[in-house]
């Protein structure tokens, strides 16, 4: 039985990091899956690839592995130490700490198909929480499908970009929200999901009390006196990137729009703001507000506003 050097394999140092290990995995498996590459012995490499990350990013397969030595060369001839399968279980169905393991592995049990006869004869041919059964269907799963989840912004976020911290299955990650981002995009995050894979975190945006949203457009409904209205004025408004002031032209009506062009979510084009404007007219609270607003009616006695 030949020796496997896992370490050789991912082309790493046996001090490596876990996420060393990661990412030397991910980029092995996406140049050899044999999806992708049709030479001749890619589809063994790629095996031999699943094989050393089953191991190595495993603390407690590792920490066996590593018992053997770091004296060992690939291709040499190997037999375990004595004491070996009672120390580690190995191929009997026990993981290294002696717990139950069930359930096959890629290859089935010991000396599976997809298991070199080294794998199975220290680990018994069992699959850890990082193999590709756990993805969903075995080795002809291919590499780590993504993850997914939903993160909610404001809309001032896309508007400005913005830096988020959130939590995702326990770990806390942080997030660039990029400019101009809309509902429905994603933002992928390389091996921050499940079994090393990418997290897909789908854009979807937080109701606003203030603006509204369509395509990269934003609306958003501003109050004004009657005077200001009848007059015209200049008057603060509200912006995704902060407060403008606006010029009200005179004469104007309930319902009016206007446009303030490029305040919109950003893209090519960028969007517009559309600024709905709407008379709000003060109370007659007392005698002289009463009297104010009759005077106001026979002023403007010819005036029919349903006209």
């Amino acid at each position: 039985m030949e020796y496997k050097d896992y370490y050789k394999i991912l082309g790493v140092a046996r001090s490596a990091s876990a996420d060393e290990i990661k990412r030397a995995y991910r980029k092995l498996a996406r140049e050899y899956h044999p999806d992708k590459n049709k030479a001749a012995g890619a589809e063994d490499k790629f095996k031999e690839i699943n094989e050393a990350n089953e191991v190595l990013s495993d603390a407690e397969k590792r920490k066996a592995y590593d018992t053997l030595g770091p004296n060992w060369k690939g291709g040499q001839q190997f037999t375990p130490p004595p004491g070996w399968e009672s120390m580690f279980g190995a191929g009997g169905g026990r993981g290294p700490r002696g717990g139950a393991r069930g359930g096959p592995g890629f290859g089935g049990g010991a000396g599976g198909g997809n298991f070199s006869d080294f794998f199975s004869t220290l680990f018994g041919g069992q699959m850890g929480g990082g193999g590709f059964e756990d993805m969903g269907g075995g080795f002809g799963g291919g590499a780590p499908q993504p993850s997914r989840a939903k993160i909610a912004i404001a809309l001032e976020d896309s508007y400005e970009g913005a830096q988020k911290t959130l939590s995702v299955n326990g770990r806390t990650l942080n997030v660039r929200i990029p400019k101009g981002v809309t509902a429905g995009q994603s933002i992928r995050l390389s091996g921050q999901g499940s079994h090393g894979g990418d997290l897909l975190l789908e854009i979807e945006f937080a109701p606003s009390e203030r603006f509204k949203l369509d395509g990269r457009n934003v609306t958003v409904h501003v109050n004004l006196a009657p005077w200001e209205a009848a007059l015209g004025a200049k008057v603060p408004v509200p912006t995704l990137g902060g407060t403008v002031e606006l010029t009200i032209p005179a004469g104007t009506q309930t319902g009016r729009k206007l446009r303030l062009k490029g305040r919109g979510l950003p893209g090519t084009p960028a969007g517009d703001q559309i600024v709905s404007l709407q008379i709000v007219t003060p109370p007659a609270e007392g005698d002289e507000d009463k009297a104010f607003y009759e005077e106001m009616a026979k002023r403007y006695a010819g005036f029919d506003p349903r006209a």
